[in-house]
């Protein structure tokens, strides 16, 4: 059962009121409580990444993993990073690299061809972080799945029945800050045993706002 849009749309328009103006946007913060859900066990922990209607404002840096066509088509498409082969051999040795790489880039993109040799050099530093690589074939419309991941956030749950992402900034209408929260809740709802009666409260905040109740 999807989110009354008017009670979204009241939500969205409360938290950027209550928010102080400052000289940048401030991004849109959801965090979705849970209830009846116990983050312990294997089978109750969620991770998802998903694909929103609108981008959120502040551009996601992507990575792109590729090798000789692919790689020239990437960087064209305006991917923040390209890394080719002998670029990720060499990163196998280098934690310093390794973790700098996964604090910089909001996702990973990679050539279905070297998808082992990533996840040997870099496996053990993405995994935990929930950025491993998305596969791509080598003749993949590159520019689409940059375009695409751009538009996607990643949400985990942890050690308590919490999930939170952005879903937006600002200088977003307050339309598509909506649709995009309505995206994400539809989404997890089809993720819970018992949908939308496993969903305790939900809130929305500017970065640095106070938090606004979500009508559910």
């Amino acid at each position: 059962m999807p989110l009354n849009m008017k009670g979204i749309l009241d939500a969205v328009k409360e938290a950027k009121d209550k928010s102080k103006k400052r000289n940048f946007a401030q991004s849109l913060e959801l965090a979705i409580n849970l209830q009846d859900v116990d983050p312990k066990k294997t089978g109750s922990r969620i991770q998802e990444l998903i694909e929103l209607p609108y981008p959120l404002g502040k551009e996601s840096k992507i990575c792109v993993i590729a090798s000789g066509e692919l790689a020239l088509k990437a960087k064209k498409a305006g991917a923040n990073l390209v890394i080719e082969r002998n670029d990720l051999e060499a990163l196998m040795g280098d934690k310093k690299k390794q973790k700098e790489l996964a604090k910089t880039y909001d996702f990973f993109i990679a050539e279905a061809p070297l998808m082992p040799l990533a996840g040997k050099s870099l496996g053990a530093t993405l995994g935990p972080r929930g950025k491993m690589p998305t596969p791509v074939p080598p003749t993949v419309n590159i520019k689409d799945q940059i375009e695409k991941h751009r538009k996607m956030v990643f949400l985990r749950m942890r050690d308590q029945p919490v999930l939170q992402c952005r879903v937006g900034n600002e200088n977003m209408a307050d339309e598509e800050i909506a649709e995009n929260i309505q995206a994400v809740v539809r989404r997890i709802e089809g993720k819970l045993r018992r949908g939308i009666k496993n969903i305790n409260s939900i809130h929305l905040k500017t970065a640095m706002g106070t938090p606004v109740k979500v009508a559910m």
